[in-house]
């Protein structure tokens, strides 16, 4: 029988129990619906402990609506966003970047899911000429699809290089938790104050059930959040289910302990699976995944007891994720059986 527990996706680990009780504390009587309640005032106050006091906090269902409508905010029709051309609004959303936002996107070369200035220094180009589509924003996924941390100084750099510019910063942050334990830096650091004007705060990679939150760092992007919102069926009526989970996740610090295990995991089933003859781990493990290249007929009789997806046919490489619930034990029994299949 296969084997649930695998490494194919953080999104696939339970709901951290602290949530989870946080979503029945919640499942009380009445409160008013569309966010107006106590619980999603809470949660957005300690968001805002932790970003600044002048955070704007909005709730969504899911990721992809998180990045799209927060840059739905920053951009108009015309605009274009730059982004990594492995990223997630380039490779996993479906063209909803686009078709919401109306805008293009420009992908930029990266060998481990980083862009620089080097990379996305081409695209500035255009400017005030009606025959092109406008740079507006550059998007950077921290931690990036390829399982990399960028450091304060490189975002940095490209915010000031944006923002010279013109532009606007958008970070998707599905794993904004990992990085930042990564680099041993709060959110904070690792997103506002590198320069960041709107942050896609994820909580379902990180032991939530579903919901994520916009943050808006710079004044005056959300004067049509709220219609735009509304109009992309994006505006929970029982919110408080939503923000009851950050609620939690920002509580005690969980949203870091949550993130260092997986992290932590992470750099075991490197350990364990690099020395293994036969196996190449051949990315960078900053945060919770770790690629790695394997003999190809390997990859089926592997996935039939831990299910993980594979990243690039053409090399063989494969991609597993560890999140906040694996354990010894899965990591241990899924390396040996790879050592077994390898002989």
């Amino acid at each position: 029988m296969k084997n649930t527990r695998g490494f194919a996706s953080d999104n696939n680990a339970a709901v951290h129990p602290n949530i989870m009780e946080a979503m029945i504390r919640c499942n009380t009587g009445h409160a008013v619906g569309y966010g107006h309640d106590d619980f999603t005032a809470n949660a957005s106050e300690k968001i805002k402990d932790h970003f600044g006091n002048d955070t704007e906090v909005f709730f969504v269902f899911n990721g992809t609506a998180a990045n799209v409508l927060g840059l739905r905010n920053m951009t108009l029709s015309f605009n274009s966003i730059i982004c990594a051309e492995s990223a997630h609004i380039q490779e996993d959303e479906c063209g909803a970047p686009e078709f919401f936002t109306g805008c293009k996107l420009l992908p930029a070369e990266t060998r481990n899911g980083k862009i620089s200035i080097e990379s996305i220094e081409p695209h500035f180009r255009g400017f005030d000429f009606e025959h092109h589509s406008q740079p507006k924003v550059v998007s950077i996924t921290q931690a990036t699809e390829l399982g990399t941390v960028y450091s304060i100084g490189e975002i940095r750099e490209i915010a000031d290089f944006v923002h010279q510019h013109g532009l606007l910063l958008h970070m998707d942050g599905a794993r904004i938790a990992n990085a930042a334990v990564s680099l041993g830096l709060s959110m904070k650091a690792v997103s506002r104050d590198a320069g960041v004007d709107v942050l896609s705060f994820g909580g379902t990679k990180n032991g939530g059930m579903y919901g994520e939150a916009i943050l808006f760092f710079t004044p005056g992007l959300t004067q049509s959040f709220k219609y735009f919102r509304k109009q992309s069926m994006q505006l929970a009526s029982k919110m408080r289910y939503i923000s009851a989970q950050f609620d939690a996740l920002m509580t005690n610090d969980l949203w870091s302990k949550n993130a260092a295990h997986a992290n932590e995991m992470a750099q075991l089933l490197a350990k364990r699976a690099g020395q293994i003859p036969g196996v190449k781990i051949n990315r960078p493990v900053d945060a919770n995944g770790v690629f790695a290249i394997i003999p190809e007929k390997l990859i089926q009789p592997l996935q039939e007891e831990f299910f993980f997806y594979v990243w690039d046919e053409k090399l063989s490489e494969v991609r597993w994720m560890t999140s906040w619930d694996t354990d010894e034990d899965d990591i241990i029994r899924f390396t040996d059986l790879l050592a077994k299949l390898i002989k």
